[in-house]
């Protein structure tokens, strides 16, 4: 066979030895013409590269060579390992973006496009040396896989990454920690989401060799066999099983592994025991078709060796929390060695992979968020399928146009990760750091480049906002037209900034309605607003004049709260003994005289549920007496002019103290955390009953809509309740539902 003779570079010469043997050794995996294609992308290694060296000592084409080499081992295609040699070469500007789209097509320099993008991300320390923030680095390894469109990129960046941490041992043990943590907080963790289950161990355990030397070298000394051997333990072991099973007749797929390293130790940690104790240093995966074929083989199993007492788990009869389903078992198996068998169905192993309580959520336990987990999901399905030529090519379309993110990850100077809505402007950025940096925004950087304030980003964006001292918002923003802002959050706020310029204007008008309305009720105390402005969830009597000024609250609901000490006198009073003149109607069976008529049948519509106070009208049923409705009732109002003649008159009589009334508010807030709580404190605060709750969250407009059905004892109630809601943060609206 002659050896092609590669057109390369003139570099240094053990670089170009290396690139001619990893290229001759390429050809026994990869067809002729990707090979050629790969052996382009090596002669442009110069223009990329030149002779520039990495922290580690090693050359950046050697650097490059050997990530590439790590994705041949994972068996990605060559477009993959053309965007590995080829990271970074749009740093330095000696090849561009069309250069690249005419030698190498645009997928291609789609993904080096979405490298550079991520390898502009350097400045993490401040979010990996958190240890209090574990979202920060949550969100980190979200924003990595928010910038991959396609998820090659990722593979690259995790490839690198194994091969980092393989050359930093001569590195200053300072710059080797560093490295190592960023490893085990963002990368390891990257790597068992989306299942690379050799590169996740591999990270694992070099970053326990870095980081715990000590207890690395102990476990490396106990274990007292090296790896080769332990696999060939493994092998053996599955022999023996494919042929108990073939004479029991179990159709089986087993495989197995060795534990690593860093799995011993992790062990060792959480259940706090040492090493001679850990029964699983070897282990076994056996995947069977039936429930039925997973206790036979857990027979064989046992028939085969002697289990190891208290070392059973059923996790078929009883699943774990995630329903994760499994049967485990411990035996002592050829050699007196200790042994894990885990047997599942191909079902429950889909299940553990990739299903909606996946195992590493599990493992990790992480907040549920559905769409970015579909998105996992589907990364992890194409892994599975990507030597599957038309079919992976197929999939990876229809990831594209079903599983778009609706979440982006930008930073902010200090490399602090923010999440937010996929659409968001700088504007929704602002908001989301602070109020105050919003309304004084006046303009912003994305990557260092003046962009408009509707300008729309993308993950991986760094956004700094200028602000001027002076500067305020601008009612433009809340125009739809314009653009300027998406988030519910963000919008919020400026209309709370628009409400407080006014202040002096609602603080006037509130004042002079509240006099009117306590002129009104005869009132003769002087208003202690000041003591009053807590029960209405505000510090100071003026917020509450603004309030009733704005019509955020109701004026009779403060008038009445200025008057209770009175009310609760004349009560006492009333309810001596004194003469009383016959009543001319006498109330219904329901709390309400119905005109002309005693002692009538009447009952509350459903639909709108009337309480003392609210303006009703009653409605003549066929044989169930008289209905009665609120008067602005839907129901009502839309009658047919036949029906609306059986319509009649009706009151409110004197309500017993014990009566209680059914009603529905409905409440509209932006979503957030605690909201739930705090509006049904706010019921309990009041001695209400709460007999029925419906809530629903709108995801795309970050909204939140919460039906209370509510016992209340009268409208005055009602309002208070109202009142109260509507001083919530982020509470939006609140109305009766009808």
């Amino acid at each position: 066979m002659v050896k092609p003779n590669y057109n390369l570079p003139d570099q240094d010469t053990d670089d170009r030895t290396a690139i001619r043997h990893w290229l001759t050794n390429l050809a026994t995996h990869y067809p002729a013409d990707e090979v050629a294609q790969v052996a382009t992308a090596c002669e442009a290694i110069a223009d990329c590269h030149g002779d520039r060296h990495i922290e580690t000592g090693e050359t950046h084409v050697r650097h490059a060579v050997s990530t590439a080499d790590i994705l041949v081992s994972l068996r990605m295609d060559h477009e993959t390992l053309i965007a590995a040699l080829l990271n970074g070469c749009l740093d330095h500007g000696d090849i561009t973006e069309a250069q690249l789209l005419e030698r190498f097509g645009p997928g291609i320099t789609r993904m080096i496009g979405d490298l550079a993008r991520i390898g502009q991300i350097a400045n993490v320390d401040a979010i990996i040396a958190d240890k209090d923030q574990p979202q920060h680095e949550e969100n980190l390894r979200r924003l990595l896989l928010g910038i991959a469109e396609d998820v090659r990129v990722v593979l690259v960046v995790l490839a690198e990454r194994v091969h980092l941490m393989r050359a930093i041992k001569n590195l200053e043990p300072a710059r080797r920690t560093k490295i190592a943590r960023d490893t085990q907080r963002i990368y390891a963790p990257l790597a068992n989401r989306l299942g690379i289950w050799q590169v996740k161990w591999e990270l694992e355990d070099l970053t326990l060799r870095y980081l715990q030397p000590e207890d690395y070298k102990r476990i490396a000394t106990l274990l007292a066999e090296r790896r080769e051997e332990r696999e060939q333990y493994i092998a053996a072991v599955i022999q023996t099983l494919r042929e108990k099973f073939a004479e029991a007749g179990i159709q089986a797929e087993i495989s197995g592994r060795p534990k690593h390293i860093y799995s011993i130790w992790k062990k060792m940690q959480r259940k706090a025991v040492d090493i001679g104790e850990i029964f699983d240093l070897r282990a076994v995966r056996i995947m069977v078709h039936t429930v039925a074929d997973c206790y036979a083989a857990l027979g064989v199993v046992h028939g085969l060796w002697k289990h190891i007492p208290k070392e059973f788990d059923d996790y078929i009869a009883t699943p774990k929390g995630n329903l994760y389903q499994s049967l485990h078992t411990a035996v002592i198996g050829p050699e007196d060695k200790s042994l894990e068998v885990q047997i599942r169905t191909y079902d429950m192993h889909r299940h553990a992979e990739f299903g909606v309580a996946a195992h590493w959520a599990y493992k990790e336990a992480k907040g549920h968020d559905a769409a970015f987990q579909r998105r996992v999901v589907w990364m992890r399905n194409w892994l599975e399928l990507k030597n599957e030529g038309d079919e992976a090519a197929d999939f990876v379309e229809r990831f594209k146009a079903e599983l778009e993110p609706v979440h982006i990850y930008v930073l902010t100077p200090q490399s602090k990760v923010v999440e937010l809505t996929k659409g968001a402007t700088p504007l929704d950025f602002a908001y989301a750091i602070h109020s105050e940096i919003g309304n004084r925004c006046r303009g912003a950087r994305v990557n260092d480049r003046i962009v408009p304030l509707n300008y729309r980003l993308d993950s991986g964006d760094v956004v700094e906002i200028l602000t001027q001292k002076n500067a305020a918002p601008s009612r433009d923003w809340l125009s739809p037209h314009h653009g300027y802002l998406t988030t519910a959050r963000a919008r919020n706020r400026v209309r709370q900034w628009f409400k407080q310029q006014h202040f002096d204007q609602h603080l006037h008008e509130g004042r002079a309605a509240l006099e009117r309305e306590i002129a009104r009720l005869g009132i003769v105390e002087k208003p202690q607003l000041d003591e009053l402005a807590p029960k209405f969830n505000f510090k100071r009597g003026d917020d509450v004049l603004a309030a009733i000024g704005r019509g955020d609250l109701a004026v009779g609901l403060v008038a009445r709260k200025v008057g209770e000490p009175k009310s609760e006198e004349a009560k006492a009073k009333e309810a001596e003994p004194k003469p009383r003149a016959p009543s001319r109607h006498k109330p219904s069976s329901g709390g309400v005289i119905v005109e002309g008529v005693d002692d009538l049948m009447t009952q509350m519509a459903q639909c709108c549920k009337p309480v003392p106070h609210d303006a009703i009208i009653g409605f003549v049923t066929r044989g169930r007496g008289v209905t009665i409705h609120r008067k602005s009732c839907s129901n009502v109002r839309h009658l047919p002019a036949d029906e609306a003649e059986r319509l009649i008159q009706v009151r409110w009589a004197d309500q017993p103290t014990e009566s209680s009334y059914p009603v529905d508010l409905l409440v509209i807030a932006s979503d957030r955390k605690g909201l739930l709580r705090d509006v049904t404190s706010i019921f309990s605060d009041d001695d209400v009953d709460v007999v029925g709750v419906n809530t629903h969250s709108e995801r795309s407009t970050d909204t939140a809509s919460m039906r209370f059905t509510l016992e209340v004892k009268d409208m005055g109630q009602v309002e208070r309740l109202m009142g109260k809601l509507q001083q919530l943060p982020e509470v939006l609206s609140v109305r009766r539902s009808v």
